[in-house]
């Protein structure tokens, strides 16, 4: 059903992460190595986009993906937005910079997929909302496959009415932030694949807290198709990753849900933001995003993790300094060994 997961050397995807780590060289670099590569759309104007899908083409002859935020419009309380930009003034005034503007808006969605509608990639893949049959049509019109991220198991359903190919099943060990159309779902990743398994035949992308070989081969005996790694590859040289977030995704610091850096719930290492604000973020993306983007930007350019948001999965800690194709061998390598292992420690049917 899904012709991408089904030509895979290697069950490893690199999951999309907006904001910098997904380059074109990670992407081309993952699926070189017989996995699959993504470029994030999330953030980028139409045209970034575009020149990151033609430089993603100049680095690989093989096939790569691209993940674009479909709309979800949440209902944005403007008094909790005022009131949370007030509490972060003095924050601001001491990094000597202006807050953001609390403004909406959709990440120029219609501009985006119009771009991959007249510019096909093999897999167009959706998170936050889900998109209309319409587009999922068009797409497949143009030769891409859709696959769709779910958080909770009933959201299989709608992502089979539109006629998606696959699903992205993300669990709450995930780092940055929920994928599925609610961000509240608390499903951890194991469970929510066999949920998934038994709601639907469509073939399975897991995704959360994978970061080695025993990790990929049990989302594998789970049912998935194959596992998205994001955190796992944060690391690799060929990823965007700022010096000061590569230092915390190498550290021990604990992970915590928190809306406090966008207004909708992500998974990052605790810092002194997170634990002085999180309980005062309202549920408004991307209105606080906007609003602490100037702040999050200064601490990253003066190296100070205090104030950034290091979005990393609960299992950053074993990540790998490597270039990304070592990653892939390696995990593959681990993954094979370990059902192996199994294949003596269960008993015959």
């Amino acid at each position: 059903m899904s012709a991408i997961l089904d030509g895979l050397r290697r069950p490893i995807i690199a999951a999309p992460m907006g904001g910098g780590p997904s380059t074109p060289a990670l992407a081309a670099a993952v699926s070189d190595a017989g996995g699959f590569g993504f470029l994030a759309g999330a953030y980028l104007s139409p045209q970034r986009l575009a020149d990151d899908i033609a430089q993603a083409r100049r680095l690989t002859d093989r096939p790569f993906g691209v993940n674009v935020f479909a709309p979800v419009r949440p209902p944005a309380d403007a008094a909790a937005i005022t009131a949370y930009a007030e509490r972060l003034a003095p924050l601001a005034r001491q990094w000597d910079v202006a807050l953001g503007e609390p403004v909406g808006g959709d990440d120029a969605y219609a501009e985006k997929v119009d771009l991959l509608l007249a510019d096909p990639v093999p897999v167009v893949s959706f998170a936050f909302g889900v998109p209309t049959a319409a587009v999922v049509d068009a797409l497949h019109d143009r030769g891409s496959e859709v696959w769709v991220t779910v958080s909770h198991p009933a959201a299989t359903a709608e992502t089979e009415e539109v006629g998606a190919d696959a699903v992205v099943v993300q669990g709450m060990e995930a780092g940055a932030h929920r994928g599925g159309a609610d961000d509240a779902d608390e499903y951890a990743l194991l469970p929510l694949l066999r949920l998934v398994a038994a709601a639907t035949r469509l073939p399975m992308v897991a995704a959360g807290g994978i970061a080695d070989g025993p990790g990929l081969a049990a989302v594998l005996a789970a049912g998935a198709s194959a596992a998205a790694l994001g955190t796992a590859f944060l690391r690799c040289p060929e990823a965007g990753t700022s010096a000061v977030h590569r230092a915390a995704v190498a550290g021990s610091g604990d992970t915590r849900l928190t809306r406090a850096f966008t207004g909708r719930r992500a998974r990052g290492v605790v810092n002194e933001f997170m634990r002085a604000h999180d309980g005062a973020a309202p549920a408004a993306y991307p209105h606080v995003h906007q609003v602490t983007a100037p702040l999050r930007a200064a601490g990253r350019e003066a190296g100070d993790p205090s104030v950034l948001n290091l979005w990393a999965g609960q299992a950053h800690a074993l990540s790998r300094e490597l270039p990304a194709a070592e990653v892939v061998d390696q995990l593959t390598a681990e993954a094979a060994a370990t059902i192996a292992a199994l294949s003596h420690r269960l008993p015959a049917v």
